[in-house]
């Protein structure tokens, strides 16, 4: 009977299959032959794309923060699958600093493919931490590795085919997983309080800074681009996660438990 799925874990699964086929089966999505076309190309102290690289420090300082603050925290406040979706999460921040500075330096294929299969750890960890909190351990695992999976699968695909629709997909859809989650599952004890609508508004405000690239340096009198505050509005969505770590310590109750958040 402890293997019989869970309505939400149920849903989970549905949702899944649905975003495979749709992966799979919908018509191929070119990319946009201007995606490396960014708004600002000015150097700075000899980087190139200055701003759109630098602005990737918050991303490594966040992911160092959290790892931090991680290892500090006593093992009896986090279940170990909690503990190890958000070590993920933390790590990926580091590689998504790494990757896309690598990839704004030179923008082109290879260097995009480098910062999507980084910028999927990031994602894969915060997946599989709402989905244990919420729904189940064993749906936060199978969420994480599974975007782990899935995500450089969907890059090589990429690469191969030109068909740009499967990581979409993977991006796209794991925000939609993650309101699923939100919707139809409930907070367990144990679970790290984040504010998860925190976290979907610094994706959101992400997003549209960065569809509006070439408008905001614009609207800045060429101060700031679109996609240099796109990174700083994407690195502050692991803000929520970094507060609920903060004062874990003082959330411990009688039985080393941390309580259920308000």
């Amino acid at each position: 009977m402890r293997y019989r799925l869970t309505r939400p874990e149920m849903h989970l699964v549905l949702a899944c299959a649905a975003l495979v086929a749709l992966a799979l089966l919908a018509p191929a999505v070119a990319q946009p032959p201007d995606a490396h076309a960014f708004a600002d190309q000015r150097a700075l102290f000899g980087i190139p794309h200055a701003l759109d690289v630098l602005s990737n420090l918050p991303f490594a300082a966040a992911g160092a923060w959290g790892l931090v603050l991680l290892h500090r925290a006593r093992l009896s406040q986090l279940h170990p699958t909690q503990r190890g979706c958000a070590q993920v999460f933390f790590i990926g921040l580091l590689v998504t600093a790494a990757g896309s500075s690598w990839y704004h330096l030179a923008p082109d294929d290879i260097g995009l493919a480098i910062d999507r299969g980084s910028m999927s750890v990031a994602f894969a960890g915060l997946l599989g931490l709402v989905a244990a909190g919420r729904v189940s351990d064993r749906a936060g695992r199978a969420l994480c590795v599974g975007l782990l999976l899935a995500a450089p699968a969907s890059v090589l695909f990429w690469l191969r085919t030109g068909n740009v629709l499967p990581w979409a997909v993977v991006q796209f859809g794991g925000i939609a997983l993650v309101l699923l989650v939100l919707a139809t599952g409930s907070q367990r004890l144990a679970t790290l309080p984040v504010r998860w609508s925190l976290v979907l508004l610094a994706y959101a405000i992400a997003k549209l800074f960065e569809v509006n690239d070439h408008a905001v340096l614009a609207a800045s009198g060429e101060l700031l681009s679109g996609h240099t505050l796109k990174h700083v509005a994407a690195a502050l969505a692991a803000a929520p996660v970094i507060v609920a770590l903060l004062p874990l310590r003082r959330r411990q109750n009688g039985t080393g438990n941390v309580a259920r958040a308000t």
